[in-house]
């Protein structure tokens, strides 16, 4: 009997225990970073009876008789399950989603470990828990922002404050496109030497700017003509004299024929007309020109050029007519007077015209240095005939235009000369020296006398001295990708003295790869967006700012822009997180079963990922814990009652004895 009394106490007290686990997880139910427990109980101490039997031959085997005394607490587990994230906005607040524990630890090298990340800087700039003033464990990146190999776990220290050095600039990334179709190379007269040229207008489509050295040699296109020689009346005609003095008496037969078109009779002439009368009359025929010239009238063909292309003829001469005594044309079918040789005439002739120009780029080495020598498109004036431009100077666009005359000859010494300007996309950004100092540089790029190639120069705007690789070329390939960048001079850099103190910068341009489209390319594209896209130097800087990323790289932002790593949060993980000993205030110290501490990185040797201005909550769930605090209630009830019962029963036989 009294050992139903022991079993009702272990009972008793035991549910108290449970009790107080659920007391404290509910108490910590707002506990960042806090882990719930768990109580399990187990069967207490065995009193034997009657041991089993074995069976026999005779009869079968027994079981054993034993009665238990009671219960046991067999052990209060901590659960590490996933709390929620609170977001809280603190840099310096962490939470950790995954495994592992931060790692806390103070001077006399002690180690905790907690879940718990509101984490803050002390007075001497040190990452503590401020509830504690243990330091926050971490290793220190270098001046470069690199976590050494050999790197030590210790206190993470960020002064804020503190200097990040100059650097000067090495790379300067080129990037986006020069417009392969862009010109704007505008075409101006310099001299125009013997040439008659009066205006050059337009925009070298070729676009490259340089001098075009313009030859022309040959001579101007002539127009064919026939003088008369008359013979009729006496002396030399004047605009005065009358035809019938001449003997005209056939006034309705003179016709005459331009470039092989219908006949054209020459009207309104009759015995009272003159000669200014017939020079007028013959003026009416579209294409020819008639005039009184030392006493004899001259037929002029208006459009010059060879004979067979350009020239006039008249009707059969016959007796008395003006062929015959005005002009002097033999009487006779088929003589006529006309500008071909066959008719007496002097004939038209055709331009011998060549011109040739010699091109001198401004800028360009090698093959674009030039000269390059081209012949020019001789422009003919469709109604004169004459020679009066030339076409074809860089490509297309550009008009070149004579003085009434046309084109002249222009040999050596007396040469046409025409400048184009350059076409010029230029970008500019600010480098860095040694010492942090400011530079303004600027890159130009001109179109070049080579295809799919320009020329490139390097300035500054200061009193710097360039003294490498200060120019050189671009060039690309049909397809718009790039083909080579190269340097003048065999150099492979840019080298400028920034004549202040501080040491030359020497600095890479870099333009991309070579047949891919990462860098700058040549499209056809209308415009240009070629840039300067950035360059790695920088000047003095002053940390203003930290963010921590989701590996527990702490970065410091300084005031030059610069982002570097300064320290890493070093996470620990168990191989028996359960066996932790707890050391208060939402910490864990190692016990003899729970391992040693494995120190990684969050993401990397640790399965975890940090998140900054967030905190873990407590992992606490308040249905299960009430529906824990209901069974312990009930258990404590019942055993209870098992003690009031037992005890009745024990009253009862006491009673026996009166």
């Amino acid at each position: 009997m009294m050992a139903s009394l022991f079993a009702g106490v272990s009972g008793l007290k035991n549910h108290q225990v449970k009790l107080n686990v659920i007391g404290n997880n509910i108490a910590n139910v707002n506990t960042i970073g806090f882990k719930s427990s768990r109580v399990n109980f187990q069967e207490a101490l065995i009193q034997t009876f009657k041991g089993a039997g074995r069976p026999s031959d005779i009869t079968g085997g027994t079981n054993p008789i034993q009665l238990g005394l009671g219960m046991k607490v067999a052990s209060v587990d901590t659960l590490f399950a996933q709390g929620g994230l609170e977001t809280t906005g603190q840099i310096t607040d962490l939470a950790i989603q995954g495994s592992g524990f931060f790692v806390l630890g103070d001077g006399n090298d002690n180690r905790f470990y907690t879940r718990a990340g509101a984490f803050g800087f002390d007075a001497n700039s040190a990452l503590v828990d401020p509830a504690t003033g243990l330091y926050v464990m971490g290793k220190m990146a270098n001046a470069t922002g690199i976590i050494p190999s050999l790197a030590t776990t210790g206190p993470i220290t960020l002064p804020f404050g503190q200097q990040d050095p100059a650097s000067a600039t090495s790379v300067v990334t080129l990037a986006n496109n020069l417009d392969a179709t862009a010109s704007d190379s505008t075409a101006r007269l310099i001299s125009a030497g013997t040439s008659n040229v009066l205006n050059i207008s337009g925009i070298a489509s070729e676009g490259v700017g340089g001098r075009h050295t313009i030859t022309v040699t040959g001579n101007q296109s002539t127009t064919g003509s026939f003088t008369g020689a008359h013979i009729g009346g006496p002396g030399a005609l004047a605009l005065s004299t009358d035809l019938t003095t001449m003997g005209v008496t056939v006034f309705n037969d003179f016709s005459l024929t331009v470039d092989g078109s219908s006949s054209q009779l020459v009207t309104g002439l009759s015995g009272t007309s003159t000669m200014e009368d017939l020079i007028n009359a013959i003026n009416q025929i579209a294409g020819i020109t008639a005039e009184l010239a030392a006493g004899e009238i001259m037929i002029t063909r208006d459009k010059a050029g060879a004979d067979s292309s350009y020239n006039f003829a008249s009707s059969d001469s016959v007796a008395n007519n003006i062929t015959n005594l005005i002009f002097g044309v033999a009487v006779g079918a088929g003589n006529r007077l006309g500008s071909a040789a066959a008719d007496g005439g002097t004939p038209g002739t055709a331009h011998t015209y060549v011109a040739t120009d010699s091109f001198v780029p401004t800028r360009g080495t090698g093959p674009a240095s030039g000269p390059k020598v081209t012949s020019l498109d001789l422009v003919i004036n469709s109604t004169s005939g004459l020679v009066t431009g030339l076409s074809g100077l860089g490509g297309t666009g550009v008009e070149i235009t004579t003085g009434v005359g046309g084109l002249a000859a222009a040999g050596v010494g007396n040469e046409l000369i025409v400048d184009t300007s350059d076409t010029v996309h230029s970008m500019s950004i600010q480098i860095y020296d040694s010492q942090g100092g400011k530079h303004t540089l600027a890159v130009e790029f001109f179109k070049s006398l080579v295809q799919n190639r320009w020329e490139w120069t390097v300035s500054t705007l200061g009193d710097e001295i360039i003294s490498a690789g200060g120019s050189g070329y671009i060039a690309f390939n049909p397809d718009g990708s790039l083909n080579s960048f190269d340097y003048n001079g065999g150099t492979s850099s840019v080298v400028i003295n920034p004549n202040n103190g501080a040491e030359n910068i020497d600095f890479a341009l870099n333009a991309g790869t070579f047949s891919e489209f990462d860098g700058m390319t040549g499209f056809a594209s209308g415009r240009h967006t070629a840039s300067i896209v950035r360059q790695d130097g920088y000047g003095l800087g002053i940390l203003e700012k930290i963010a921590i990323d989701g590996n527990a790289n702490i970065s410091g932002i300084f005031s030059n822009g610069v982002t570097r790593v300064l320290a890493q949060l070093v996470l620990a993980d168990f191989s028996n997180k359960a066996g932790l000993r707890r050391a208060g205030r939402s910490m864990y110290q190692v016990s003899p079963n729970s391992g040693s501490a494995l120190e990684g990185v969050a993401g990397a040797t640790i399965a975890a990922t940090v998140s900054s201005g967030a905190l873990e909550a407590s992992s606490v769930d308040i249905a299960q814990e009430f529906t824990s605090m209901i069974t312990a209630q009930r258990g404590f009830q019942a055993n209870a009652r098992i003690i009031t019962t037992s005890d009745s029963m024990l009253d009862e036989l006491v009673n026996i004895k009166r």
